[in-house]
């Protein structure tokens, strides 16, 4: 057993460039190491899949096949040059060790089997004790981590979501009492929150995946919470180009440094170690005082969101022991000659980095070594009180000063009337086919942005800038300011989350968050008086539906000039009409660049002004009168509400046609090929936002489809073509989709429906038990 962790076989083999052998170590270093074991993971590196976080491959979704079985728990002696065995398995993975304060237990996520899940489990460090604490089925818990008041946090699938880009079940923060008891969520945005750890004064640091109005894959960066879930807050990298991932994130005890992991968005939870002072900025170059290696400097913030997948040394799981030296698991070798980083398979041990840049190989392994931490006692920081409670109740924000921050060129005081508030509701299901569009849309949901959109409520902001709102608790929120028009000035691009009975808020908007509040002689207008409710957007709270807010106005003043023409195809079409994807305005309004939008936007932070209504040319002819077209002002507001939250289609991500074109088309894959082949028209190409075509396909009429055209003199082709149009338009009929009348979800996104609710049932039934001093268990 111990012949494959033999050091001296190191001896025998070319060294891994970069990497010293063990017996290189000074007295010190190694008087260090002695004077505990080092505990670690044996396993299979994952296999390559989606994104960093897809490493779950839970049963039932996705990507449950590239589940690999076969794992350890060991620990190493330096001084004797052997390892033992904690605990291990052929059938399953052990992942994720975290160690107590008092370095006497081991908390963990296990997996038994493939047809098993992952779930919380503790053991003692002599391997004794083994205790499973979390046993609830069809979902994934991992990463755990010990609180200071004995309670642990850890991420979990509990709240099933899926990422917006793609069909990949997510992860939030919970936590649970000691013994298991109590599990509640203390984390609501809409991806992926894991890898928590503490920092020095008790808060909880995590990597966090979420965006709003931006892309999928620069969106990775390191927040911070509360133990109860209160004053989430970005701590680095939520406004860099790249990395794509900034993970694993381990603050230095006695030290303002923090080291992690700067990853990419495509590729394992591996990249370049690097020790950020966030004292020095919340993102950018600036706080990088040091990384390995040290030519991936250049690739912070350059080049797009897997620019660290260019790097030929990874790293993963950091562990620091002093300011100057940190254990981590790092790349040995390829299994073969013609692996790579992106699609073969390699090695990783156990290494010692110190900041003079000297590396050394510490334990190898048959298989990939992860997790390696000091069995010893730690700091331990206080213990932050509880700031909510867990009725389910509302919460409240406050803004201090709109007009204090940074990307404000341009606003004058006082041009800031309203705060709309704005929801970005999680993904529940998710379709087999897709639409290109800013992402791997499954479903297809809007042109080239990721979300769909709920409005709030829209409250007038003071004569100060000063808002004071109540917000509903455990909603994905963001805000924009708006002008007289309730034009949008500028936007939030990620979201925020209020718990039940949190008081939260902010400076200004895209204010320094380094930065310390105003100073004033009174408190801000907003908060010398009562918390303003949330009303909605005129009168409804319903996600917005391009079919039922803006395709009415078109109807009513536009179609008659704007509709179909055999004669003229050039012209700007805006009738109702679906094709497979969406509908025919909504297509020509995007396509023809009639609205600047940011779609899927860059990670950096807008300038006021620089997209939505106030940007599009739609505003400009909507304010000419054009053809002597008079709107009202609650017509005005529709339109710009519309392009200020991004041009949105779809109300929801459930379908009706989940195995068809996009998640939408009533017509099959087969089906559209068929009639690309007919019509000479590349459907499959026009499933995608950089679409060069209009639309090309009614099914309300199909006779006026401007796929036909092409055909109209032959009448055998024309009458197969038109035929599957019409084919399409009885489907629709039948079974309407998500832009419809009478939509319901198909069977298989019912169920995953009916599991959301039955879990948010559990979460609300231990949030009373908390409430009521009780104890209740998976």
């Amino acid at each position: 057993m111990i012949k494959k962790y033999i050091i001296q076989f190191l001896l025998l083999v070319t060294p891994v460039a970069g990497i010293a052998q063990i017996a290189s170590l000074s007295e010190n270093v190694r008087s260090l190491l002695e004077k505990q074991e080092i505990l670690y993971i044996e396993r299979h590196q994952y296999l390559k899949d989606h994104h960093n976080t897809a490493t779950l491959f839970q049963k039932g979704e996705i990507n449950e096949e590239k589940f690999r079985s076969g794992a350890a728990m060991k620990a190493f002696d330096l001084k004797t040059n052997t390892s033992r065995i904690l605990l291990e398995t052929d059938s399953g993975v052990i992942r994720d060790p975290e160690l107590s304060f008092d370095g006497s237990r081991i908390v963990f996520s296990y997996r038994k089997s493939k047809d098993d899940d992952y779930h919380i489990y503790e053991i003692n460090v002599d391997g004794s004790g083994l205790k499973q604490l979390t046993f609830a089925t069809g979902i994934s818990d991992i990463d755990p981590l010990y609180l200071p008041d004995g309670r642990i946090v850890f991420s979990s699938t509990r709240e099933p979501k899926f990422c917006m880009c793609n069909r990949h079940i997510m992860c939030n923060l919970f936590r649970m009492d000691a013994d298991g008891a109590n599990i509640v969520q203390i984390g609501k945005s809409t991806l992926f929150e894991g890898h928590p750890s503490l920092l020095n004064d008790g808060r909880i640091i995590y990597d966090r995946w979420e965006y709003v109005d931006r892309n999928f894959g620069d969106a990775q960066g390191l927040w911070t919470v509360n133990p109860d879930g209160t004053k989430h807050a970005i701590y680095y990298g939520n406004n860099m180009q790249s990395p794509g991932g900034i993970i694993d994130p381990r603050a230095i005890p006695g030290s303002d440094l923090l080291l992690c992991i700067f990853s990419s968005c495509h590729d394992r939870p591996v990249g370049a170690l690097a020790l950020i002072d966030r004292r020095k900025g919340v993102d950018g170059k600036s706080s990088v005082v040091d990384i390995w290696p040290s030519y991936s400097y250049d690739l912070i913030d350059k080049g797009n969101w897997d620019a660290f997948r260019k790097i030929d040394t990874r790293y993963e799981d950091p562990f620091p022991l002093t300011e100057n030296l940190f254990l981590v698991s790092r790349f040995i070798r390829f299994d073969s000659e013609n692996d790579s980083f992106i699609n073969g398979s390699y090695k990783m041990g156990i290494a010692l980095v110190d900041r003079n840049g000297k590396e050394t190989l510490l334990i190898e392994g048959e298989k990939s070594l992860f997790d390696p931490m000091p069995i010893a006692p730690r700091y331990k920081p206080i213990s932050i009180p509880e700031n909510r409670n867990y009725k389910n109740e509302n919460g409240f924000f406050y803004v201090q000063n709109v007009y204090a921050g940074t990307h404000m060129e341009g606003v004058s005081p006082g041009s800031v009337k309203y705060l709309r508030i704005v929801e970005s509701p999680e993904k529940r299901t998710w379709t087999k086919e897709g639409w290109k569009g800013g992402g791997q849309q499954a479903p297809a949901v809007n042109w080239h942005s990721l979300e769909n959109k709920r409005i709030l409520g829209e409250v007038p902001v003071e004569e100060d800038g000063s808002a004071y709102i109540e917000v509903p608790s455990d909603r994905f929120v963001y805000f924009q300011l708006l002008d007289k028009d309730r034009k949008m000035i500028q936007s939030m691009r990620s979201g925020v989350t209020v718990q039940s009975g949190e008081v939260n808020g902010c400076i200004g908007c895209h204010e320094d968050r380094l930065s310390v509040p105003i100073s004033t002689a009174l408190p801000p207008q907003a908060l010398r008086k009562k918390p303003i409710s949330m009303n909605g957007w005129q009168g409804k709270t319903v996600l917005f539906s391009f079919m039922k807010e803006v395709q009415p106005l078109l109807d009513k003043h536009c179609v008659r000039c704007h509709d179909f023409d055999p004669e003229n195809r050039d012209k700007l079409v805006l009738a109702a009409d679906k094709n497979p994807y969406f509908n025919a305005s909504y297509i020509n309004l995007h396509h023809r660049g009639i609205v600047k939008l940011v779609g899927a936007g860059p990670a950096n932070i807008q300038q006021a002004y620089s997209w939505g209504a106030h940007a599009s040319k739609l505003s400009e002819i909507i304010e000419s009168n054009h053809h002597n077209v008079k709107l009202s002002v609650d017509e005005k507001h529709i339109f710009y509400t519309w392009m200020d939250l991004n041009g949105v289609y779809y109300p929801v991500y459930e379908s009706a046609y989940p195995d068809n074109p996009a998640g939408r088309s009533p017509l099959t894959n087969e089906e559209l090929e068929e009639l690309s082949r007919l019509t000479g028209v590349d459907f499959k190409k026009l499933g995608q936002w950089s679409r060069k075509l209009g639309p090309q396909i009614s099914f309300d009429r199909p006779e006026v489809s401007p796929c036909l055209d092409s055909v109209k003199d032959n009448q055998e082709v024309y009458k197969q073509a038109i035929s599957l149009i019409e084919q399409g338009k009885k489907r629709l009929q039948k079974t309407p989709r998500a832009d419809m009348e009478n939509f319901i979800p198909c069977e298989a996104h019912r169920l995953m429906l009916r599991k959301y609710a039955e879990r948010l049932k559990i979460e609300n039934n231990n949030r009373k038990a908390v409430c009521e001093a009780e104890k209740i268990y998976d």
